[in-house]
């Protein structure tokens, strides 16, 4: 049996500032947020992502116990107090959602989605895509681009990098673009404009130079000043960063009375199908954490 069928790539688009935590942080940044041990680029665990999407299809408990799709895709807790336990895994897994864009701030054209040729083979792995190969301090960009204007020079932040057009960034841009703004040709458009393909080093530098640190304080009452020990600094991905992950139904446990419509199609259909406005991570109550998550056949 083809397992294909049964996977579908989703996609992060962050519509608000994000923060998915670690705890405290060892450096300046008190809060940071999740990263990937190896490449230390960000990410949002895929327990993130399932927990969030389950709670957007309201699966609380009673709802779990009252509808079989609710429970085969997110799993049931055991409430038992007996040694015999009645909980069960969800049929639904998610992967982490690693970088696949992040914008820097561009001295034309106001921002850039930056990735990198890395990021591109992991994501060539599900997608067909031809990856440039680039000179250290080269950029690709894409023929509609309108990050450059004179003498081939693109200003990514403090960065002076030179660049070329390219036929395989146009390639890339395409499939993204229509990927992530299926719905909506004129982000296409801008999603094309504002593509850059830069170095693995390069793109590293920016995931740790680029993201968002923002200061935080608390009054105390009786003053109206910043009360002692404070003052925190907290670490978020900036907005319009995109993501990438991938969904698949696992072993469907099936009950006695389970009915015909307990399938793997019929899961991922229900629950990963439409495109879902989430909040992922902390500070919902000041607007953090909105995305749009989006999923896609393979």
């Amino acid at each position: 049996m083809d397992n294909a069928k049964f996977e579908r790539r989703y996609w992060i688009h962050t519509v608000t500032p994000l923060h998915v935590g670690t705890g405290r942080g060892v450096g300046y940044i008190d809060l940071p947020i999740a990263r990937e041990k190896v490449t230390n680029w960000p990410c949002i665990p895929g327990s993130a992502v399932k927990g969030v999407v389950a709670d957007h299809f309201g699966a609380t408990e009673k709802k779990r116990e009252d509808d079989e799709l609710v429970r085969a895709a997110f799993g049931m807790a055991n409430n038992s107090s007996t040694i015999e336990a009645n909980s069960m895994a969800g049929s639904l897994v998610f992967t982490d959602a690693r970088i696949v864009c992040l914008p820097i701030r561009s001295f034309y054209g106001t921002f850039a989605w930056v990735t990198s040729p890395f990021c591109l083979e992991r994501l060539k792995r599900d997608m067909h895509l031809t990856v440039p190969s680039l000179k250290t301090e080269s950029a690709a960009v894409t023929n509609t681009t309108k990050l450059v204007r004179h003498a081939s020079k693109l200003y990514l932040e403090d960065l002076d990098l030179d660049c070329g057009k390219s036929r395989e960034a146009d390639s890339c841009a395409e499939l993204i673009a229509r990927a992530v703004f299926a719905d909506n040709p004129d982000w296409q458009a801008i999603f094309r404009e504002r593509l850059v393909i830069v170095s693995d080093d390069i793109f590293t530098f920016l995931c740790e130079a680029g993201t968002e640190v923002s200061a935080h304080i608390r009054l105390a009452e009786e003053t109206g000043v910043v009360a002692k020990g404070a003052l925190w600094y907290e670490e978020a991905l900036p907005v319009e960063t995109l993501l990438a992950g991938t969904v698949w139904c696992d072993r469907v446990y099936r009950e006695k009375n389970a009915s015909d419509e307990l399938t793997k199609e019929k899961l991922l259909e229900r629950f990963c199908s439409q495109p879902l406005g989430l909040q992922i991570g902390g500070k919902a109550s000041t607007g953090k954490g909105q995305v749009r998550c989006l999923f896609e056949a393979l």
